[in-house]
């Protein structure tokens, strides 16, 4: 949802200006202008076709949720209708749950899938029931990347790695903090994966590879310290597409003003990755973030041969993260005034 922002068209131009004019030093001291100053650059950044990555320009609360907000809070959000399965590239498929995503991609040796939503049930009725939907047999996952550890993308991992001998990769900084303290531990998730023999801890820049496609894991902390984002080719009828899946996009970790810069260093850092790369895919693991509920809802529609809407050019994907970079610069300055 777009923050409303009192802001008139003139002045936000102006206070854009002043930003872009006399860019914010280690010595300027937050204010509510400097905040204000960077929600105006995010919104002039989100144009018109990136008004949900708002939502993080929302002051965040200075506490994580309790406990008992989080067990009636999960569940609700769980059972909210998912949307059918779907094709978003040629080797790309989602099988997610209304909140929260899975992807899977297809290769020449198998698949891969990128998070395993909540639970036990998820994984059987939308990870495996999704897949034979879309003529893909589950028994054919061989990696689930779990871009962060948080319980609503490891919570299938379990039972894939248990059923299909799935290896399980996460990043180490995130095993670490699923095997000793979780940041948000309730029953709705239960237990973590455990990590195997077989199972990898994934570095910056990891590699996993499998027949003809090749996943490239950057670590983008913030999220989590162990955030993964997942980097790899998709096709369209032939022509490929490079794609970035962002690993964790909220910030519920409470006032934690040096993790919110580690989040913008990623943004940064990602942004100079698009460049290079010429990503011009952006996806993410909750839909609300991506739209990638309505882009598959406009594929049904659609005649064939039609423009994928997944494909936003890499301009628009580096517009994407200067707004989560500049709404992250703005909750650290409020989070620096209290």
């Amino acid at each position: 949802m777009v923050p409303s922002l009192p802001l008139k068209t003139a002045a936000l131009a102006a206070v854009v200006a002043l930003v872009q004019g006399c860019a914010q030093t280690p010595a300027q001291k937050p204010s509510d202008a400097t905040v204000a100053a960077h929600v105006a650059a995010a919104t002039q950044a989100a144009g018109t076709d990136l008004g949900p990555l708002l939502s993080l320009c929302k002051p965040a609360p200075a506490t994580r949720p309790p406990q008992d907000e989080l067990d009636k809070g999960l569940p609700l959000l769980i059972n909210k209708p998912a949307p059918p399965p779907a094709r978003a590239f040629d080797n790309l498929y989602f099988v997610g749950a209304d909140w929260v995503s899975a992807w899977a991609i297809k290769t020449s040796d198998g698949i891969i899938l990128i998070d395993a939503l909540n639970n036990q049930v998820e994984a059987a009725a939308l990870i495996e029931g999704g897949m034979r939907k879309l003529g893909l047999d589950p028994a054919q996952i061989k990696y689930v990347i779990v871009t962060h550890g948080h319980g609503d993308h490891y919570g299938g991992a379990p039972y894939l790695a248990q059923k299909y001998r799935t290896r399980v990769v996460m990043s180490d900084a995130d095993w670490t903090m699923t095997e000793t303290k979780l940041e948000f531990a309730t029953p709705v998730w239960g237990a973590p994966p455990k990590r195997g023999a077989g199972d990898i801890s994934a570095k910056d820049g990891d590699r996993i590879t499998l027949g003809d496609t090749t996943v490239t894991l950057y670590l983008t902390p913030g999220h989590t310290m162990g955030t993964l984002s997942p980097v790899f080719d998709v096709s369209e009828n032939g022509r490929k597409h490079r794609a970035m899946l962002w690993g964790g996009t909220g910030f519920n970790f409470g006032k934690d003003v040096p993790r919110l810069d580690n989040y913008i260093a990623s943004t940064r850092r990602m942004d100079a990755l698009v460049k290079a790369q010429g990503i011009d895919v952006m996806l993410s693991n909750h839909s609300n973030v991506d739209s990638s509920q309505a882009k598959m809802a406009a594929m049904r529609q659609q005649p064939a041969g039609a423009a994928n809407p997944f494909v936003m050019g890499t301009p628009t994907v580096e517009r994407a993260l200067n707004v989560m970079g500049e709404c992250a610069q703005a909750q650290r300055d409020r989070f620096a005034m209290q």
